[in-house]
């Protein structure tokens, strides 16, 4: 439906889409897998119907919290601390990992169960907001003050 409206030539600037079904308490390995083979033959969908459009797309995925790194007793993981984002896009500065990676070792766990959180989502957003639409972050994200630049687009 996103790009109906792109190549539809209405004027969209911005766009979300919310995916269910990722909250896995219990038997997490088999809906997992399935839900990321549809998220990514969907992007894989998306880039190719946009094709010479996706030059000025910048896509991003998402969640609202993270799980925690071990498995409950239920094979499934908790509600948890850091999370990952992928960005990608024509004006995207792709092919690496951004941010600094935590470590998996307990006493590198945030309290002592959760992925660290060593870039915060409004850095990434805020560097699309300032770059790719050309508005102040504090116009999105009052009072926040970025970190260190992650330069996740190109000039």
């Amino acid at each position: 439906q996103i790009a109906r409206l792109i190549k539809g030539g209405v004027g969209v600037e911005a766009a979300f889409a919310d995916v269910g079904g990722w909250d896995h308490h219990t038997n997490e390995t088999p809906q997992l897998t399935g839900l990321l083979q549809q998220l990514g033959a969907s992007l894989s969908a998306f880039v190719h119907d946009m094709g010479d459009r996706m030059e000025d797309i910048v896509l991003v995925t998402m969640s609202e919290f993270g799980r925690t790194v071990q498995e409950d007793g239920n094979g499934g993981t908790d509600h948890g601390h850091g999370n990952v984002m992928m960005v990608l896009g024509g004006p995207v500065r792709g092919g690496k990992v951004y941010g600094r990676w935590p470590g998996l070792e307990p006493e590198q766990l945030f309290e002592g169960r959760d992925l660290a959180v060593t870039t915060d989502f409004r850095d990434v957003l805020g560097e699309l907001v300032s770059h790719h639409f050309g508005q102040k972050i504090d116009r999105v994200f009052p009072g926040y003050s970025p970190g260190e630049p992650l330069r996740l687009l190109k000039s």
